[in-house]
């Protein structure tokens, strides 16, 4: 009976912990991909006015860029102090640094009314929105996979990587919503700030995370082993800082892991920002129906991530990854012929295509990346593997989708895409499989 009341306890607890991190993670990658679709759809006018449309659409994607080459740095900042004094701890910090900042991105002056400071300022907010989303994505993910049973951690860890394509469901929902209710001129000067003030929703869910949950049973035995260790000495040990020990420890992991993440950076961000603005100038498309068609699309990608997570779990991490990323490849050649037509759901399809596919890489990676590295560089391991991958996917994708597109034509984006999801098929070939491993190992 206690045996039974016991894992009533553990399951609610840990139901608990999944939909917190899900919760967390979706407010916060609304604040990330909220700020990609005002680049592409808002920004070029609002702080880059004197420039021509082309140059305009890529100088915003430059401050788009901003946030990604922030992102290591987060990594690092955050996998040191969340391998040293908790993951809860961290992740609440990050939250709170992402709240911020999207709020005074929401307060700040255009360009017409400071103008050079306009854009130099939604840079520095841009950056810190990615030092947090650094820092974030580890603290959420070890929250979850940590905490998992062994036979569901590619599950649960679906519900931290389940809060992207919920981000962007509620990015593009706030600024369809916001534009229907309001005059374009009015959307275009003010209207815009709306979804962005409403992140302050973030510090009220950072204050829930430090009342109601604890740190991870992993990151507890660690704590324990190094305070005994210290006491045996009789002396304050002085360790190796965590960023400095996974470098050394795990070269090989870390960059194979950055390539793995390539296909994932690289054609999300293509589908949800760039394919915005190709969509609306290419195919003639209105803002609000290539918003919708996204939206649709994620909304279809979430239970995948769960399905392919799960799958992960029984089957292994390598075969599904490196089929998501094969399958990418070859949609990539598909995806504009179809936004081309100019039909709505031939567009859905096309984004579709791409999300579920993606689906079968970023569902699985949240667990993937926990068992590539031991307990007590685990945060710093898989934070810098995920960012490093992120900057150099993610960061320039839609700035390199455009010049692509304006200077040799739409079919060269689709070969980018293809090139980037070889490379991660080929770095999870060469990273061993994962799912039986003990996340309860510290050394």
């Amino acid at each position: 009976m206690n045996n039974t009341l016991d894992q009533k306890k553990t399951d609610t607890n840990m139901r608990k912990v999944a939909l917190t991190s899900l919760a967390g993670t979706s407010i916060e990658w609304y604040d990330f991909f909220l700020y990609g679709a005002a680049a592409a759809l808002i920004f070029p006018k609002a702080f880059f006015p004197e420039a021509t449309p082309a140059m305009a659409l890529i100088l915003s994607f430059g401050t788009f860029a901003a946030g990604f080459i922030a992102r290591p740095v987060g990594g690092i900042i955050f996998g040191h102090f969340g391998d040293r004094i908790g993951r809860k701890k961290t992740l609440i910090i990050a939250l709170l640094l992402m709240g911020i900042s999207s709020t005074m991105i929401g307060l700040l002056p255009t360009y017409a009314m400071i103008g050079i400071a306009a854009p130099i300022l939604l840079t520095v907010l841009r950056f810190a929105q990615g030092i947090a989303i650094g820092g974030q994505w580890g603290g959420a993910m070890l929250l979850v996979t940590e905490s998992a049973p062994a036979d569901k951690r590619g599950y649960y860890g679906a519900f931290a990587q389940a809060g992207a394509p919920v981000g962007v469901i509620l990015a593009n929902l706030a600024l369809i919503i916001t534009s229907s209710l309001v005059s374009e001129d009015f959307f275009l000067t003010w209207g815009w700030r709306i979804p962005f003030i409403a992140s302050v929703i973030l510090i009220g869910i950072s204050m829930y995370i430090q009342l109601n949950l604890e740190d991870t049973k992993a990151f507890k035995e660690l704590e324990t082993s190094n305070r005994e260790k210290q006491e045996a000495e009789a002396a304050k040990t002085i360790i190796r800082s965590p960023i400095l020990e996974a470098l050394r420890k795990y070269p090989k992991r870390i960059v194979l892991a950055a390539g793995a993440f390539l296909s994932v950076q690289v054609t999300f961000y293509i589908l949800i920002a760039f394919l915005l603005a190709y969509g609306v100038a290419s195919a003639e498309m209105s803002r609000d129906d290539m918003l919708t068609a996204i939206l649709i699309s994620a909304a279809v990608m979430v239970p995948l991530q769960f399905m392919f997570s799960a799958y992960s779990d029984r089957h292994g991490r390598r075969g599904i990854f490196m089929l998501g990323a094969g399958l990418t490849a070859v949609w990539a050649f598909i995806i504009f012929p179809l936004v081309d037509t100019g039909n709505f759901y031939l567009i859905v399809l096309a984004i579709t295509g791409g999300l579920t596919f993606l689906a079968m890489m970023y569902g699985p990676q949240a667990a993937f990346f926990t068992e590539l590295f031991s307990t007590e560089v685990r945060y710093s391991g898989a934070s810098l593997g995920y960012q490093l991958g992120a900057i150099i996917g993610g960061a320039f994708a839609p700035m390199i989708a455009v010049t692509l597109w304006t200077e040799y034509g739409i079919f060269w984006v689709s070969v980018y895409i293809a090139f980037a999801s070889l490379l991660a098929l080929l770095s999870v070939f060469m990273l061993t499989e994962t799912y039986k491993s003990d996340l309860s190992d510290t050394k």
